[in-house]
C-alpha cells in the first residue's frame, strides 16, 4: 500500500504542495525537503520518494528507538559505566533517511557518532558501547554488516571509503561504498585527497556530510566561505544540500545518489544540514560557546516531531502504535542498561602495554605514575 493509495480507505487533510526547494533562511542555499518542520508533504522537481504506511511507520520506530538508546548512553556515561559517549540527539533524521537507502551489498564506512545507520546495518548497540566502555574495539565484523568499525581519526575513513569503492569498480560489482563525516572533518586534508581520487577514478562512492554546524566548538563558517557541498564542484563530481531533519528527503537524496555511483557515474558528495543538540561529546560543554536561543531554534524542526505530525495527519499511525512504540523503547534501554552494567570493567594498565614493542623509560615512568594514583583510590576508601 502507497500512501496516496490510503485516501481510497479514508478521507485525510490534504497537506501536500509543491516546492521547488526550501530554506531555513532566505541567507541559506537552498535545500530538498520532502516534509517541512509542520509535517506537511511537499514536492521537489528532482527527488521524490513513495513509500507504505508501513516503510513510513518503520522510519519513525528506527528513529524513536536511536534515540532512545542514545539517551541511554549517555545516561550511562554520567553514572561512570561509560569513558565517552558522541551522542546523535537531533540528527535521527539523516542517519536513518541514508541509512535505509542503503542496498545489503553496500559498504559503510562510519566515523564515531552513526549509531543511527548501525542500527540500520543490524549492528547491536551494545557492541557500539562496549567500544565506549573500553572493553573492546567495536566488537562486530565489518564484512557481517558491511559496516566498518568506527573511526576516531578524523576524516581518514573517506580514503578507505574511497580505496574500498575503487576495488568494487574493479571487481565490476555495481554495489556502492558510502562514507560519513561531519563538517569538522570536511578540512581535513584526507577528505580533499579522497575528493580528488574518487574523481579521477571515478569511483561509486557518496560522500555524506552531516553538517551538524559544530565542529566541538568551531562554527561552520570559521571553516569554509562557501557552502560544503558546493566544494564537490572544484573536485568535478556534484553535491547536493539535503534538509538534515527531513527523513524523506534523506532516504530520496541518498537513495538517488548510490543508485548515480552503482551506474557507474562517479561519487556525489551530500551534504545533510542539520544541527548537533546536545554536546560534541560528554565530556564537552556547549553552553560556552553556543546561545541557547540556537537550539530551541532548532528544536522546533526536530526530525522525530514532524514524521509524526505527518503519520498523524494522515493517520497513518494511531495510538495503539505510539504506545506500544513506547514500550518498546523502554525495553530496549533496559536491555542496554543491564548489558553495559554487566560488562567487565576495562583493564587500566592496558593502555601502557603495547606503545612501544620493547618498551620505553617514558613510558614505564608514567604506568608507575597512573598504578599509584589508582592506587590512591583504594586507600581513601579505607
Amino acid at each position: 500500500m502507497t500512501v496516496e493509495s490510503t485516501a481510497a480507505r479514508k478521507p485525510r487533510r490534504s497537506s501536500k504542495r509543491t516546492s521547488a526547494a526550501r530554506t531555513p533562511q532566505s541567507s541559506e542555499p537552498e535545500l530538498v525537503q520532502l516534509l517541512t518542520p509542520e509535517g506537511e508533504r511537499v514536492e521537489h522537481p528532482d527527488y521524490t520518494i513513495d513509500l507504505t504506511a508501513d516503510e513510513l511507520r518503520g522510519l519513525y520506530r528506527d528513529m524513536v528507538l536511536t534515540r532512545r538508546f542514545d539517551a541511554e548512553a549517555t545516561a550511562l556515561q554520567r553514572q561512570g559505566e561509560l569513558g565517552l559517549w558522541a551522542s546523535l540527539l537531533g540528527q535521527e533524521a539523516a542517519q536513518i533517511g541514508s541509512g535505509r537507502a542503503l542496498r545489503d551489498d553496500d559498504y559503510v564506512f562510519p566515523t564515531y557518532r552513526e549509531h543511527g545507520v548501525a542500527w540500520c546495518r543490524g549492528v547491536d548497540p551494545t557492541n557500539l558501547l562496549g567500544m565506549f566502555r573500553g572493553v573492546n574495539h567495536g566488537g562486530w565484523d565489518p564484512n557481517t554488516n558491511n559496516f566498518h568499525l568506527y573511526t576516531i581519526v578524523i576524516g581518514s575513513q573517506t580514503l578507505h571509503a574511497t580505496g574500498y569503492a575503487m576495488g568494487v569498480a574493479k571487481d565490476g560489482a555495481d554495489s556502492a561504498v558510502i562514507a560519513y563525516f561531519g563538517d569538522g572533518a570536511s578540512s581535513q586534508g584526507d577528505v580533499a585527497e579522497a575528493f580528488t581520487f574518487s574523481a579521477v577514478y571515478n569511483a561509486p562512492v557518496v560522500f555524506f556530510c552531516q553538517n551538524n554546524q559544530w565542529a566541538i566548538s568551531e562554527p561552520t563558517e570559521k571553516q569554509t566561505r562557501v557552502p560544503l557541498y558546493q566544494r564537490a564542484q572544484g573536485f568535478g563530481f556534484p553535491g547536493v544540500r539535503v534538509d538534515g531533519n527531513d527523513v524523506l528527503a534523506c532516504l530520496a537524496v541518498t537513495k538517488s545518489a548510490l543508485e548515480r555511483a552503482r551506474r557507474g557515474e562517479g561519487p556525489t558528495l551530500v551534504e545533510a544540514f542539520t544541527y548537533r543538540m546536545g554536546a560534541h561529546t560528554t565530556s564537552d560543554d556547549p553552553t560556552k560557546y553556543r546561545a541557547d536561543e540556537e537550539r530551541v531554534s532548532w528544536e522546533a524542526k526536530d526530525p522525530i516531531l514532524r514524521l509524526r505530525t505527518y503519520l498523524e495527519l494522515q493517520e497513518l499511525a494511531d495510538e495503539a502504535f505510539f504506545t506500544a512504540l513506547d514500550e518498546e523503547s523502554e525495553a530496549l534501554g533496559k536491555r542496554v542498561r543491564e548489558a553495559v552494567r554487566a560488562m567487565p570493567d576495562p583493564d587500566r594498565m592496558a593502555i601502557f602495554d603495547h606503545a612501544y614493542a620493547d618498551g620505553n623509560p617514558l613510558v614505564d615512568e608514567e604506568r608507575a605514575q597512573f598504578a599509584a594514583y589508582q592506587a590512591s583510590f583504594a586507600e581513601e576508601g579505607n
